[in-house]
């Protein structure tokens, strides 16, 4: 079990690091309650030139300005007023690239787990859409900000389990139509459904 650190994370190939982040683990400790998941599908954000991105055209707002900070911090924003999305911050300085997080297997802390989700057992739709991950992990917008380098609350860990290529799906990213010829791009990865089936019965069967 390794902890991913700064250098996994200021590469400049966001989407490269998208794809690795497939089979890592998305860790948090809030309120002394330890809770994480298996990442199994991300979607990479290319910065100025990316129009899906919240930074396309070196836009900068209150909102989106961490993601022109270092990498490894996490940049959490609300998404129709309801669902709190999770991204983790890449590149260098000035550069705002970003991964987010779609969908994690619960792994530590089932029960709290399902106290956030309102569930009695774990199951595929647990966290199977960016805003199901936060709430199953306690991840707010109020974490936008928070380092998963060096923070006691969040962060993300290599635990040795590797997927050969052909197992991770790669295809155009969800609900960014707006973005024309860029909502085609093939940034967003996911793990097979095969695969998904396989680790859900390992852990819950």
């Amino acid at each position: 079990m390794e902890k991913l650190g700064k250098e996994f994370f200021r590469r400049k190939n966001v989407v490269t690091i998208s794809s690795e982040l497939i089979g890592k683990f998305l860790v948090t400790n809030f309120g002394n309650m330890l809770t994480s998941g298996m990442i199994i599908e991300t979607e990479a954000y290319n910065g100025v030139t990316d129009k899906a991105s919240h930074a396309y055209g070196g836009k900068r707002t209150k909102r989106n300005e961490v993601m022109y900070g270092e990498s490894g911090i996490s940049y959490v924003y609300l998404c129709y007023g309801i669902h709190h999305l999770f991204n983790i911050v890449t590149n260098e300085e000035e550069i705002p690239h970003a991964v987010l997080v779609r969908a994690i297997i619960p792994v530590d802390g089932v029960p709290a787990i399902l106290k956030r989700r309102k569930q009695t057992s774990i199951t595929k739709k647990t966290a199977n859409g960016p805003g199901t991950v936060s709430q199953a992990l306690g991840i707010k917008t109020a974490n936008s900000g928070l380092s998963v380098i060096d923070s006691k609350f969040m962060w993300v860990e290599d635990r040795g389990i590797k997927f050969p290529k052909k197992e991770i799906n790669a295809g155009p990213r969800i609900g960014v139509d707006y973005a024309g010829e860029d909502a085609k791009l093939p940034y967003r990865f996911r793990l097979s459904d095969n695969s998904v089936k396989r680790i859900m019965n390992e852990y819950y069967s």
